[in-house]
């Protein structure tokens, strides 16, 4: 049976799921699959083309097929909604290595759980005790970029004398090791090195008083003049373009359930340099892994209080980091730095065209049986 309709919820805004929700739209449908819509939370989109899309599948839902499987990209705790009584499929982008009791209910509800590398989906089938014969089936689908926004156009060899630029993407959390990268950015350089750490991290989760404690932790330090804090852009097009000055991305995550900036990254044609953990191993190379501590329990009192485990963050990562950091300032002003070809190279193999083809065989596996 060939998938020709699907009933799709999801939120579409800037944020991480907002993103995959819109752009799994968009490959869906450019695939030829009829796409009903369903919002979760206010819709925000900055272009008129995407707006077109929002509104041609949510029209769709006036007649939608009640019999088209479901999919719902949301949290693992929020998985009970669907529409209509076709097989319901889950995708979840989750970080940590334990469920608890509310996310194994909503997940054993479903008939299918989409994740997003090999170790979410190992962390699954272990947690929901999946086997031929007993679970919801499990498959990966990996996430993408957008090659038309995010591509080596107008990247090309850094100059020597320029200031080496490393970046930073993502909101204010310790998941992300923003409490851990000012150590790591102070033990690679001194104040007379020609190197840059920008931090682009605004949270609509966290108020003014707490973004500003943030940025001390920068500011208060000998490099504290080298950070340069960049606030939230108004589209894509505008994050590719940052990305494009910088010269390397910085990203020392505890866990991860994908991370969209560092494959972005990489298809700008920049080095990248990340934690050896969760859905990292999923795309980036081996020298761009930074191994990591034990696993520790998670917590961080805001969003992660002890449920599961993430990797740990102790003197040993902060000097590999550093010392990597410091390998590609030497590099660039010895002979420059060219583009990294063989990030940008791997990450055409992510887009979220061919997203939407995995996706859609991995629901038609299971929608034919």
């Amino acid at each position: 049976m060939t998938l020709d309709n699907i009933n799709v919820t999801a939120p579409v805004n800037p944020l991480g799921y907002g993103q995959v929700g819109l752009n799994f739209l968009k490959a869906l449908d450019a695939e030829g699959v009829r796409v009903s819509f369903w919002p979760i939370g206010p819709i925000r989109v900055d272009n008129q083309e995407d707006s077109d899309i929002i509104n041609r599948t949510q029209k769709n839902t006036e007649f939608f097929d009640h019999c088209a499987p479901s999919l719902r990209i949301w949290h693992q705790h929020d998985m009970a909604q669907h529409v209509g009584h076709g097989m319901h499929v889950g995708m979840p982008i989750f970080e940590l290595d334990r469920f608890n009791d509310i996310e194994h209910n909503h997940l054993e509800s479903l008939d299918q759980v989409i994740v997003n590398s090999q170790w979410a989906k190992g962390v699954v089938e272990k947690e929901l005790k999946v086997t031929e014969n007993n679970g919801p089936q499990t498959d990966v689908v990996p996430l993408g970029i957008d090659p038309a926004i995010f591509n080596m156009k107008e990247t090309g060899v850094a100059r020597p004398n320029d200031a080496t630029v490393f970046l930073n993407i993502g909101k204010w959390e310790k998941r992300k090791g923003h409490d851990c990268l000012p150590a790591i950015f102070n033990k690679a350089f001194k104040p007379t090195d020609n190197v840059e750490l920008w931090m682009m991290n605004d949270s609509p989760f966290i108020d003014a008083t707490q973004r500003a404690k943030w940025e001390r932790l920068y500011t208060n330090t000998p490099m504290g003049e080298k950070v340069r804090f960049i606030p939230r852009v108004n589209s894509h097009k505008d994050v590719a373009d940052i990305m494009k000055l910088a010269d390397c991305g910085i990203f020392p995550s505890r866990a991860e359930g994908w991370n969209l900036e560092a494959l972005e990254m990489m298809a700008c044609g920049k080095d990248i340099i990340l934690s050896d953990c969760t859905a990292h191993r999923e795309y980036a190379e081996e020298k761009d892994l930074v191994p990591m501590g034990p696993l520790e329990d998670a917590n961080d009192g805001v969003w992660f209080n002890g449920q599961g485990q993430w990797c740990s963050i102790d003197d040993e990562q902060v000097e590999d980091f550093a010392y990597r950091m410091r390998s590609i300032h030497s590099l660039k002003e010895m002979l420059g730095l060219e583009p990294n070809w063989n990030g940008a190279n791997v990450a055409k193999e992510f887009t979220w065209r061919h997203a939407a083809k995995k996706l859609i065989g991995a629901i038609s596996s299971v929608y034919e049986t």
